[in-house]
């Protein structure tokens, strides 16, 4: 898909322990991959730290889909 996708994926994968082919735009953080409230935390935490931005909580709180938290990365990053 792109780059910025591709290094979501990976840390997706990483933090939530789970293939990268399980993931896709249409994945539920929750439903499909499993997180919990503590894994979701930490996986906004890795995507900060990763990606050189700022995921305020309410923001972050939104976040139901990869799809929801790739749209949010791909407005913050320049």
């Amino acid at each position: 898909m792109d780059e910025l996708f591709d290094k979501l994926k990976k840390l997706v994968a990483e933090k939530l322990e789970v293939e990268e082919d399980k993931i896709t735009m249409e994945s539920s953080f929750r439903q499909d991959l499993g997180a919990d409230s503590l894994d979701t935390y930490e996986l906004v935490y890795a995507i900060e730290e990763e990606m050189g931005i700022s995921i305020p909580d309410e923001k972050a709180n939104e976040f139901e889909t990869v799809g929801d938290a790739f749209s949010f990365i791909k407005s913050q990053v320049k």
